[in-house]
């Protein structure tokens, strides 16, 4: 990675990947709990890929001997429509834990074919919107005990909600809603207990931003339309103005003269 990109900032994406370096080093015995800890807050609090690729240099990834390269979520083009969202590669993440404590899977990551979440005295975000997807169907997975998740899809996602609550529940309102052609089908499942899982359907911050300019230039437009209606009837209202033009009015002369009969009456009197 050259200097320029090691200034780049990284995502929430990036930072997932490398602490999922971290859990696999602690639980091979690589890392000790206090390394585990300390590296795990230094990935976290990383902005740029420069602060990330220092914490697991002394870690194989998957068995090899190789450091791990921290991946660049530009990197891999997006092509237009669902089409280029659907990769078939690996997922970025593949799990997510919250025992008295949160979680979130957000930005520009890789959904695996399978997701497991598990929450306890605790919650998580499974942000799907800007994310792309290893498979056309994918699942995730949540168990929340005494503890919630919440699921969002973009416009356009297939939901299927199978979870099963025992004193909570799983969200099932946005399941009966068609995919578009090509996107990808999320299946929700899993178990809650005292707990819930939500299911929401959300457009992206920039989409939501995009669609607020429409509709702040729409409302502009009609203002402008409006203020152009209301000037027009005052112009017609003065050009029909016979006072203003000096125009023939007969009604006007009509009043003059009466006017004129009265004061001469007045004056006889």
């Amino acid at each position: 990675m050259t200097d320029d990109a090691l200034e780049l900032r990284a995502s929430d994406a990036d930072r997932e990947r490398v602490a999922e370096v971290l859990r696999d080093a602690l639980a091979e015995g690589r890392l000790d709990m206090a390394e585990f800890e300390e590296r795990l807050d230094a990935t976290y609090g990383a902005r740029t890929y420069g602060e990330l690729a220092p914490i697991t240099r002394d870690l194989p990834v998957g068995g090899e001997g190789a450091a791990p390269r921290v991946p660049m979520a530009e990197e891999a083009g997006r092509g237009d429509g669902w089409a280029g969202r659907v990769t078939g590669r690996e997922g970025s993440s593949t799990w997510a834990v919250a025992v008295m404590s949160g979680f979130q899977r957000k930005g520009r990551w890789t959904v695996p074919r399978r997701f497991n979440s598990f929450a306890f005295w605790g919650g998580g975000d499974i942000d799907l919107r800007e994310a792309d997807f290893a498979d056309r169907e994918v699942v995730i997975n949540c168990v929340a005990v005494m503890g919630g998740m919440n699921v969002i899809v973009p416009p356009g996602v297939e939901v299927i909600v199978r979870g099963i609550g025992i004193m909570g529940g799983f969200d099932h309102r946005e399941e009966g809603v068609p995919g578009d052609p090509g996107a990808p089908r999320v299946v929700v499942t899993g178990f809650a207990f005292w707990g819930g899982v939500g299911v929401e359907r959300k457009v992206t911050r920039a989409e939501r931003q995009r669609l607020k300019e429409e509709r702040r230039q729409e409302k502009l437009e009609r203002r402008q339309e409006r203020d152009r209606v209301r000037l027009e009837r005052r112009s017609g209202r003065k050009e029909l103005d016979p006072s203003r033009h000096g125009l023939h009015d007969p009604h006007g002369e009509n009043r003059e003269r009466e006017r004129e009969l009265e004061r001469e009456r007045r004056r006889e009197n």
